[in-house]
């Protein structure tokens, strides 16, 4: 059942539909379905593309407080959503996280930070 959510929820990043994929998000534990990274991952992405990195920073909080393994996706999501919202220390907060939690990081990890710092004209 899990998959058929994350498809759906995927669809709504993919439609800018933030508020259909929290919907879904909240639906799955409400069915005591399980979610995974994959999950968290679609969910987050919708809200940065929605331009509500706030919820999306929430929803990064809440994987973390479930335990779910978050990876390297995870965090881009998280700290693209601090760059959006100018929030350049948490940024870095989560990219030394990332090196901490030994998670593979990307050319999308450096330059969300760098852009954030950027933004912050911390750099």
């Amino acid at each position: 059942r899990s998959v058929t959510f994350n498809s759906a929820i995927s669809a709504c990043e993919k439609g800018s539909e933030c508020n259909k994929a929290l919907e879904l998000f909240n639906t799955l534990e409400q069915n005591s379905v399980k979610r995974n990274s994959v999950t968290f991952n679609a969910v987050m992405s919708a809200c940065e593309k929605d331009g509500r990195w706030k919820d999306g920073l929430q929803i990064f909080s809440v994987l973390v407080q479930n335990t779910v393994e978050s990876d390297a996706i995870s965090f881009n999501a998280a700290i693209s959503a601090c760059e959006k919202g100018d929030e350049w220390q948490k940024a870095l907060r989560l990219f030394r996280w990332t090196v901490w939690k030994n998670v593979r990081s990307s050319v999308t990890t450096f330059n969300s930070a760098i852009s954030a710092c950027e933004k912050g004209t911390e750099w």
